[in-house]
């Protein structure tokens, strides 16, 4: 009997012939690890490079942005912790975000590198944005979910981790 439903458990594997859907699926994550990848490279040197931002105090600070949110965020206790060395916490922002987006951008470590922009995501959503209402206007929620599918699928294509893979399989005679 023969029906519209797919029943193939898993996608062939870059090289193989399959349809146009079995290459979108291949592909449906690196707009993704692109886009995310991008962001935080940006991110991080955004706040590298703005003098205004790396300061305990004052117009654009990182630390009044973090006394401001204080009141209104979900843990005020990790804003107290940043608060401790505001400038400190900058640079660890700053630099975690470029860790991040290097990482998913090349796929170096994608999975790890995924964890981590979740969890500035996560840290960023409960302190800087957890106030935003309604809850969509916050844009860190949103970036928390945009993580989890590379969490769990790393970077199968196109990345460090893939031609790592790769060669791991060729020495060990083409067994994954």
């Amino acid at each position: 009997m023969t029906h519209g439903m797919r029943t193939d458990t898993h996608t062939p594997h870059f090289g193989r012939d399959g349809d146009w859907r079995d290459t979108a699926v291949r592909y449906a994550l690196l707009p993704l690890r692109v886009f995310l990848g991008v962001t935080f490279i940006y991110a991080g040197l955004d706040k590298l490079t703005d003098s205004a931002f790396m300061k305990d105090a004052g117009s654009g600070s990182v630390g009044d942005m973090m006394r401001a949110v204080r009141d209104s965020s979900a843990i005020p206790a990790l804003v107290d912790l940043s608060l401790k060395s505001p400038v400190g916490f900058g640079y660890a922002i700053a630099f975690g975000e470029l860790a991040v987006g290097i990482g998913t951008l090349l796929g170096l470590l994608a999975r790890l590198a995924a964890l981590g922009g979740a969890l500035i995501s996560l840290s960023l959503w409960l302190t800087v944005s957890w106030a935003s209402d309604p809850y969509y206007y916050g844009n860190d929620l949103a970036y928390l979910m945009s993580w989890i599918p590379l969490v769990l699928a790393g970077a199968p294509l196109l990345s460090v981790d893939a031609a790592l893979r790769s060669r791991r399989r060729e020495r060990a005679g083409g067994y994954r």
